[in-house]
């Protein structure tokens, strides 16, 4: 498609299909959003969650203008809420905003205001078996590819076949370790097919109703795990954590009091991001800084966190926060109260570069997370290929996103047989709607 020849004045939207695929590095639904004038835009469902949240929304945008991303984003952000649930709603915003930088021949963060920098740094999540040295040598290799932020998670599971390090309800314990198998799949993604009934209860527990306390023996090994990885890794080197467990409020306190001395860039999700006093409290009862944001629809919830001046890191991931601009404004506001922004990602490509405009854009953007370095074939899904040379991902120039395509090939190759083939026609959603007004 020559982008000279388009009319961004009369562009509309004629269609909304699908790609869903395994292993990049968890199940991601990629999404075209087609145009009367050729022009295609690149959107996606965030990570394991349902494609339905986007399907639900073709017919409330056929025959719209892409390039009114705010008019069409206004519309359907009724049908976005916490975590997955916003998938649908931020996949067509990127779509969007990817078709609206492609009509006007500028790039994404051109249209968010300029760029502060040329070149976005990125982490990477890190997982390993065994102990603390183990890990560290595992984040050692991430520091040997280029990485100059690292992330690690620390947390009750590290303890669970640990004799005496937890204390729980007689059976508790046993009763999550014969449920592993949800949780433990490549990459630390959870695998939806088996996220139902008693292990959809089990898993979305609040962190204060389990009755899970750690103990001293625990608190030890896990002070003692951190202090591994220090020692392995160095003390130059910025590192995060993520995942404690469900534990409560004052176990949070007595572990994060612990690991003080490590000097942590953050502690992320440690309590349920609703529960702004207790965060309020912890932030008062420790000095290592916390952060969360990956579970946060629309910047009006982030609002009462950031009043409350417990975040040292707003932590928002563009496939839940809202999409593009949403983003943007979470972390314009986080600006406001001193507070830092990263990104949280673990999707594909699409996703990533979304996320890159965003980071691009923001002042007081710090890093961004990537879930896929060990995934070969990931940054070949998009053309051109997405590169990260020594953990850096250089800003595109091109318009849009900086997707001229996808290759449909290893989209093929990696398609998840649980759904259609990839862009199979979506007439069925052509039509669909309701009374869903939000106030008469």
């Amino acid at each position: 498609m020559n982008i000279n020849t388009v009319n961004p004045s009369t562009l509309q939207i004629t269609d909304v299909r699908f790609a869903d695929i395994d292993g990049a590095p968890k199940r991601c639904t990629l999404v075209k959003v087609y145009t009367n004038q050729g022009l295609v835009g690149y959107g996606e469902v965030r990570d394991a969650s349902s494609r339905t949240y986007a399907e639900i929304l073709k017919s409330r945008i056929l025959g719209e203008n892409p390039c009114n991303v705010e008019k069409i984003f206004r519309r359907i952000k009724q049908f976005g809420g916490d975590s997955r649930q916003a998938g649908g709603v931020c996949a067509i915003e990127l779509a969007c905003w990817d078709i609206a930088g492609k009509a006007w021949g500028v790039p994404v963060w051109q249209l968010l205001g300029g760029r502060w920098r040329d070149r976005i740094r990125c982490y990477c999540d890190t997982d390993s078996e065994g102990g603390g040295r183990d890990m560290g040598q595992a984040l050692k290799e991430r520091m040997a590819r280029g990485f100059t932020f690292l992330k690690m998670d620390l947390g009750i599971e590290l303890v669970m076949d640990v004799p005496g390090a937890l204390i729980a309800p007689l059976g508790y314990l046993d009763y999550m370790k014969k449920m592993k198998h949800v949780v433990q799949t490549p990459h630390g993604s959870i695998d939806p097919r088996a996220m139902r009934g008693e292990a959809y209860d089990l898993f979305n527990t609040a962190h204060g109703f389990t009755g899970i306390h750690i103990t001293e023996k625990g608190l030890d090994y896990l002070e003692k795990y951190m202090a591994d990885v220090r020692d392995v890794i160095g003390w130059e080197v910025p590192i995060a954590i993520d995942h404690l467990g469900h534990i409560p409020y004052e176990d949070c306190v007595q572990l994060l009091r612990r690991l003080e001395k490590y000097h942590l860039s953050w502690a992320e999700d440690v309590l349920p991001w609703r529960n702004v006093e207790q965060w309020r409290q912890l932030h008062a009862a420790t000095t290592t800084p916390l952060g969360t944001g990956e579970d946060i629809y629309l910047k009006e919830d982030f609002k009462p966190l950031l009043e409350s001046h417990a975040l040292a890191v707003v932590h928002p991931d563009l496939l839940t926060a809202g999409g593009i601009l949403e983003t943007k404004k979470v972390g314009d506001m986080a600006e406001d109260y001193g507070v830092q922004m990263n990104l949280h990602m673990a999707e594909s490509p699409i996703a990533c570069m979304a996320a890159v405009h965003v980071a691009a854009a923001t002042r007081n953007f710090m890093a961004l997370e990537l879930h896929s370095v060990d995934v070969p074939w990931w940054g070949d899904l998009v053309k051109p290929a997405l590169r990260y040379d020594g953990g850096f991902i250089e800003v595109p120039m091109r318009p849009g996103l900086g997707i001229d395509d996808l290759d449909e090939d290893l989209i093929l190759k990696h398609a998840c047989p649980d759904f259609p083939p990839p862009w199979t026609p979506t007439k069925e959603w052509d039509h669909e709607w309701a009374n869903d007004r939000r106030w008469s």
